[in-house]
């Protein structure tokens, strides 16, 4: 995807405000630097798959910040389904059932990281 990664940041923010325009107060300042952070995002993780011992914290700390967005429980399934929309549109017949499962599988993986470690933060708070 990364050839095609500006677009893809675009499709994905314009399907996420579409089917759920109460995330579009989540994000603040320029879009395009903020898709990019995205794609970044997705390109490390993917590249951490294989060492999950980095991986968790950085996205325990990603989890944390989007505590402190207010991003709450419903978003995340906004964004896990706007970003598997995405790569259906990105990777075309490339995006196989198999290829599908495997990203859907990890994002819930990540996504629950991410939620279990705003949860704790802001309990503590």
């Amino acid at each position: 995807m990364l050839p095609v990664s500006d677009t893809a940041a675009e499709l994905f923010d314009n399907h996420l405000f579409e089917t759920d325009p109460t995330t579009n107060a989540l994000f603040k300042g320029d879009m395009k630097v903020q898709g990019r952070m995205f794609m970044k995002m997705i390109t490390a993780t993917v590249n951490d798959l294989n060492d999950i011992d980095a991986l968790i914290p950085a996205v325990q700390e990603l989890g944390r910040r989007h505590g402190d967005y207010d991003v709450q429980e419903v978003h995340y399934g906004s964004v896990g389904s706007a970003l598997l929309w995405t790569l259906e549109q990105s990777l075309g017949d490339s995006f196989t059932p198999k290829v599908k499962t495997a990203w859907a599988e990890t994002y819930m993986l990540l996504a629950g990281v991410m939620q279990d470690a705003a949860a704790k933060t802001a309990k503590a708070a």
